[in-house]
């Protein structure tokens, strides 16, 4: 896979499919992190993305803020197990991200799930290190790949959001299934992860301008 520079990866993108032309006109080059987060990053960076399952970005923004508070104001292994699961409970978090919070931190504690390999580890390696952890699905571990781990080639086909922003860059009638994102993608194969990046900034720049 070619290692490209963000406007690089930007004609890839308009070059694959025309309909990306405006958005990336709009939005510039990618703008993602280019290296993977230092290991000390990698645990609350997990725990921010359990926090953020199926809520929207300012609930989860809020709720999260609530559970650095319960944990003293740092988040990691020690402080989340110290907490529990009852306190994580009351900053707002379910029954089942907060016992997978707890659940993820033992689990690193004891090296089942060892984060300092992550970086040596292919994405499919990573999300079954990650998933299995009971309450811990795909889309977690997917946003992990993303945000901390910087891979360059993550689809997350399930996340609402980059469902819409395709349909919305395609004038689509109706919000893309699962199934056609996940065909309609393979064209980008290499850099999917910008790809799911300008369909969050077509949500993003279509509500600036209403």
């Amino acid at each position: 896979m070619p290692n490209r520079k963000p406007d690089e990866v930007a004609a890839f993108i308009a070059q694959r499919d025309r309909a990306f032309k405006p958005i990336i006109a709009l939005a510039g080059p990618p703008k993602l992190p280019r290296r993977a987060a230092p290991v000390d990053v990698r645990f609350p960076s997990l725990v921010r993305s359990i926090t953020h399952q199926l809520l929207a970005t300012s609930a989860a923004t809020t709720i999260h803020g609530r559970v650095v508070d319960a944990c003293g104001g740092v988040v990691n292994v020690h402080t989340i197990i110290a907490t529990g699961p009852e306190k994580l409970r009351g900053a707002g978090v379910n029954r089942t991200k907060a016992q997978a919070m707890v659940d993820l931190a033992h689990d690193v504690r004891n090296s089942r799930v060892d984060l300092s390999r992550h970086g040596r580890m292919t994405d499919d390696e990573i999300v079954h290190d990650v998933a299995s952890v009971r309450g811990i699905g795909p889309w977690t571990a997917q946003m992990y790949l993303i945000s901390t781990m910087s891979r360059p080639d993550v689809w997350p086909i399930g996340d609402y959001g980059v469902r819409v922003g395709w349909s919305l860059l395609h004038g689509l009638d109706e919000t893309i299934s699962e199934k056609d994102l996940l065909i309609a993608g393979e064209r980008f194969a290499g850099e999917r992860t910008s790809v799911a990046w300008y369909c969050w900034e077509a949500i993003r720049w279509s509500k600036v301008a209403k």
